[in-house]
């Protein structure tokens, strides 16, 4: 087959490779969003659901309030983890839509003013002064409205609020957790609940940090670390209360 055959065949079945593919550098920040929803979620469902169960069977000797307290708490978490999720991101939506009409609105009446401030950004940057003002004059003639979103008020494609997608991973991701406990809770023996509960726990507080920490590209010795110190206090915390008021209430 002749090069030139080649070369057009190769260019025609094969997309061209991207700058992370002819670099080999790989960024994760496009995942913050569902990813930082999604880590919550799971971390909440298995620590929350877990501490509850820890603190009714440190106060009971039967299993049904155990697993009563285990079901409780992960329908109501899972709920509320959702809720809570989309109400916050929505407000962040709200505020970014006013700034960027507020934005908006100044570019119309002062087009000036505003191509100077971003000069002035870029300037601040370290760009030559002279040039910071071509660049800020080609990018307004560009998508005026995109660049003052992106350089001046910090808005972009990746930490762009979306409040229905933090929500299903908060909700999904609390499920998934408080699953965990709950099933340890229908099948583990009375005698060693707590016990059982607690080292479950751990192992998948392990295993949830391991995956984030590789999906988010940072160490996971540290996030493991991080997240079984936080959840040992917490479980531990929460059996404290257990005894002592089920000892109150014998």
């Amino acid at each position: 087959m002749p090069t030139t055959l080649i070369s057009c065949w190769r260019s025609d079945t094969i997309e061209p490779l991207t700058l992370e593919q002819k670099t080999g550098e790989v960024h994760y920040i496009n995942r913050i969003g569902w990813l930082r929803a999604a880590v919550l979620g799971a971390n909440d469902g298995i620590l929350s659901t877990t501490s509850i169960v820890i603190g009714v069977a440190a106060a009971s000797d039967s299993r049904a309030p155990i697993v009563l307290a285990a079901l409780a708490g992960l329908t109501a978490g899972a709920m509320s983890m959702a809720a809570g999720e989309y109400v916050s991101v929505s407000s962040q939506s709200d505020i970014e839509k006013a700034d960027l009409r507020r934005e908006s609105l100044a570019l119309e009446k002062m087009p000036d003013v505003e191509l100077k401030e971003l000069a002035d950004i870029y300037r601040k940057r370290g760009v030559d002064e002279t040039l910071s003002l071509q660049v800020a004059a080609e990018l307004m003639g560009q998508n005026a409205l995109e660049a003052h979103a992106k350089d001046e008020l910090g808005i972009n494609e990746i930490t762009q609020a979306r409040p229905l997608q933090a929500a299903a991973a908060s909700f999904g991701s609390f499920l998934a957790g408080a699953v965990l406990p709950l099933t340890i809770s229908l099948l583990a023996p009375l005698k060693y609940m707590i016990q059982a509960q607690y080292v479950f726990s751990i192992i998948f507080l392990m295993l949830l940090g391991a995956v984030s920490a590789k999906t988010g590209g940072s160490r996971v010795g540290i996030a493991v670390a991080r997240i079984c110190f936080w959840g040992t206090v917490a479980m531990g915390v929460t059996a404290l209360v257990g005894y002592l008021f089920g000892v109150a209430a014998v």
